[in-house]
């Protein structure tokens, strides 16, 4: 399977491009970004301009902020795509002043890991931009590519290695497990501790292998810092708002209607991949010399059901749900302030009810159960 065609997202892209706007891409080093932007290339008749971000004559050449010198690099071009936007020192001010004053002018930036490229853009492109969240390759893009029986077959491998893009290029299963050391220890690692005040990469580490075998459970950061010994709840804090603003990990947060028997200060962590999760833990054994199927599952609907909410652009806020008495539930939706609750099992056979308490105090709440005979309509 050589290459993904990404067509929602391409799609997506197409329809936003427009005049006096920036459209922002967001997403982890190696989701196929850059691959998106040539996709684009190929089929737009404008003329172009396409600057690496990571390159010193890129820098260079946004370095004075004036009309003057983007009207000189510009010129009578009106599509202009700046991969790794991020890198150019203050760009949030230097794109503002492009779409105010450039006539016509169309921009794409596309930012990656190290940190939200919304963070530099924020209050200068308010109004101005649009953005596009890009993940490891979803479910609903495999389903034009590939039968419901391969699919299927396939299904055991994503719980795994994950759906990073290049996954696809190899076979051999020893070769996607080196090639997802190599995504952690060369891209996302060494992103990370490039940012400014972490000094302590063994923690990092250390944090993301408790995070990994705690997924579906209450995270305490309290614990967390108790168990890292040496740095703080504060410092706790920022590792994982690092992480997250990086596209690794992203928190869930536990779901309320002001009952007192309802846990809500507490959060769950899921990796946005599979694949990382492993690598992270170094474990690539087969499912059925596992004893975390039931989290490699429960993690791989959520990062899939990510993608899909965000594909499809809907408005869906997420939470678990748990009394103090250990009635729980797995993922609760909120959309149109309609609730559905979903509990994810990697049994089939195994008939499940919701909990007493949320059909008692959600009596118009949807419920199912989702597991490997019906998830594809969760997921796509």
């Amino acid at each position: 399977m050589e290459l993904i065609e990404r067509l929602a997202i391409l799609k997506r892209l197409k329809s936003k491009v427009k005049p006096q706007k920036v459209v922002v891409i967001l997403g982890a080093r190696r989701v196929g970004k850059t691959k998106l932007i040539k996709e684009f290339i190929k089929n737009t008749k404008e003329s172009y301009l396409l600057f690496n971000g990571e390159d010193q004559r890129t820098i260079d050449a946004f370095e004075e902020r004036s009309v003057a010198n983007f009207k000189r690099i510009f010129r009578d071009i009106k599509l202009i795509i700046i991969d790794e936007a991020q890198k150019i020192p203050d760009i949030g001010n230097k794109l503002k002043l492009m779409v105010d004053e450039l006539d016509g002018i169309k921009i794409i930036a596309t930012g990656s890991s190290v940190f939200d490229l919304n963070n530099k853009l924020g209050e200068p492109l308010v109004g101005r931009a649009h953005t596009i969240y890009l993940y490891p390759i979803a479910q609903m893009e495999f389903n034009n590519h590939e039968t419901f029986i391969q699919t299927t077959e396939n299904l055991s491998e994503r719980l795994i290695f994950g759906t990073y893009p290049e996954i696809l290029h190899y076979d051999k299963l020893d070769e996607k497990a080196e090639y997802l050391e190599e995504i952690v220890n060369s891209y996302l690692l060494k992103d990370i501790l490039a940012f400014d005040g972490i000094k302590k990469s063994s923690k990092i580490m250390d944090l993301l292998k408790l995070i990994a075998f705690q997924i579906g459970k209450e995270v305490s950061i309290d614990e967390l810092a108790l168990q890292l010994k040496g740095i703080s709840r504060n410092t706790v804090e920022n590792y994982l708002n690092l992480l997250s603003n990086v596209f690794i990990i992203y928190p869930i947060k536990g779901f309320s209607r002001n009952l007192r028997k309802e846990v809500t200060k507490t959060q769950r962590w899921y990796f946005y991949d599979n694949g990382i999760r492993n690598a992270i833990i170094r474990n690539y054994h087969p499912l059925n010399l596992r004893t975390d199927v039931g989290e490699l599952w429960e993690n791989y609907l959520m990062s899939e059901r990510i993608k899909f909410i965000s594909y499809n652009q809907k408005l869906i806020n997420q939470y678990f749900w748990r009394t103090y008495d250990q009635q729980e539930i797995d993922l609760i939706e909120e959309e149109n302030d309609k609730l559905n609750a979903y509990e994810f099992k990697w049994s089939t056979t195994r008939k499940i009810k919701p909990p007493g308490a949320w059909t008692k105090n959600y009596p118009e709440a949807g419920f199912q159960f989702v597991n490997p005979k019906n998830y594809l309509d969760f997921i796509c």
